[in-house]
Order: structure tokens, then sequence, then C-alpha cells
């Protein structure tokens, strides 16, 4: 199906949700929270291919805490984003009808396949993500929904940043829920996961 490891639970209902793990995370991490937020949903969570100091799994490669490797995170955007459509035909499950929960790494390769691929999402939580690079001019989201968590002390993940992804997502048609938790570091809090599980 493809190259990438991944675990895959059937659901009840028709929803499915792409479960994209942070740095050094793997394919079992988000399981247990996709269950919990959505318990008749399909899950689908694949493994970061991209190995940073031999150790830490990610989806992209970047330079630096915060500076990303853009041309691989464009390839590996489209790498995952036929791994998403291969297992819908594969598995069974509706395409159309997949949300995306990615934590920090994981997030920003969710609003990059927002960003590259319009209309391959249903919706996306993005948790702790920053603005990772300028969509295309005419990028049309209209009918996607996007919650953004961001944490006021996040070390990684200044919120300003956060604020600039949901202006562009809001230009772009999306509808845009945003979450500032002030006392919030880069980890994700109590109010955070109460907020999406309201939002989901």
């Amino acid at each position: 199906m493809s190259d990438f490891e991944h675990v895959y639970v059937p659901g009840e209902e028709p929803s499915t949700l792409l479960l994209l793990h942070g740095t050094g995370g793997d394919e079992n991490d988000l399981v247990p929270l996709g269950r919990q937020l959505a318990p008749g949903a399909g899950l689908l969570s694949p493994r970061g291919k991209v190995l940073e100091n031999g150790v830490s799994r990610r989806f992209f490669r970047r330079l630096a805490v915060g500076d990303l490797d853009i041309p691989d995170l464009l390839g590996q955007t489209d790498e995952l984003a036929a791994f998403l459509q291969t297992s819908a035909r594969i598995r069974g499950f509706d395409p159309a009808r997949v949300t995306a929960v990615g934590f920090s790494n994981g997030a920003n390769i969710a609003v990059s396949l927002l960003f590259r691929h319009a209309g391959l999402l249903e919706a996306a939580a993005l948790l702790r993500p920053m603005l990772p690079y300028e969509p295309e001019a005419g990028l049309d989201l209209n009918g996607t929904r996007a919650f953004i968590a961001a944490g006021g002390q996040d070390p990684l993940v200044p919120a300003v940043q956060s604020r600039e992804l949901a202006t562009r997502l809001k230009t772009a048609g999306a509808e845009v829920t945003v979450e500032l938790n002030e006392a919030a570091g880069h980890n994700l809090s109590q109010s955070d996961l109460a907020a999406l599980a309201s939002w989901l």
C-alpha cells in the first residue's frame, strides 16, 4: 500500500481520524486519544518516515527548531496525501469524511495537506501548529473546518505563529476555531483536549 508503517482501526461510523504524531512519537501515540475523542470513528495513524539524529521520528526534516526543510515537507506532504487516498480505497473508508488530528510536527504536515491538497481533508485539528510556509494565492478551503490549539507559553511555537496560520486559513474560506491557553506550553493541557472534544 505504501512505505508508511501505520495502525488502522476500523470504525462503526463513516468518519475517519488521520492521526499525526509529534516529533519522537510513532504510529501508536495518538491512537488512545483518537479513540477517546471519537469512539465510533475509524483511526488511521501513520509513522513519520524521517529520523532526526537517528532516533526521533518526524514526518519531515527540519534544519533547526522552527526552521523547516520546506522542499522535504512538500515532498512528504504529497506522499502522505497519496497514502491517505490509497488507504481509503483499500480499507474502504469514505475519503470525504477524514479529519486530521496532528500534534506539533504532525500538525504542521496537516497544515501542508490543507495548503497543497485542498479538499482532501474534511477537517483538521491542529495542536500546537505553526505557519510552515505561505499558501499559494487562490487557495480555496470553503467547507473545511479547522481547530487550532495554541499555548501562550509555548517555547517552540509562539502563539503569534498559530494566529498567523488562523488568518491564512480564514482568508482561504475555512471555518476556524482557535483555542489559546495563555498558561500552556508546548504540551497539551486538559483544557485543550476538552475544547478539541467539543469541537469534534
